[in-house]
């Protein structure tokens, strides 16, 4: 995937988070983060991946997320893929 689409696809999981009134408070906790800091780093690949990162922790939250925008379910873990940060991954 290119970092463009993958891009696209972290900024429409970002909507779809600050939608989720559940999730959202969350996501903020997780991350020391607040309102402010969603706006002010939505631009930064590296925090489109951590929206990512978060969003495919659960299988639950990748279906919602796809289902809301017409996405396949691998798509946002390719975008996570194709984003900073990825390359540090070890499964072992």
């Amino acid at each position: 995937m290119e970092r463009e689409q993958a891009q696209v696809i972290a900024l429409q999981a970002l909507a779809w988070l600050v939608g989720n009134e559940e999730l959202c408070p969350v996501f903020l906790g997780a991350t020391g983060g607040s309102a402010d800091d969603l706006r002010e780093k939505a631009s930064d690949a590296a925090f489109q991946a951590a929206v990512l990162e978060f969003i495919t922790m659960d299988d639950a939250w990748v279906i919602a997320f796809c289902d809301s925008v017409d996405l396949k379910y691998d798509q946002p873990l390719r975008a996570r893929y194709a984003l900073p940060g990825a390359e540090s991954v070890h499964w072992t």
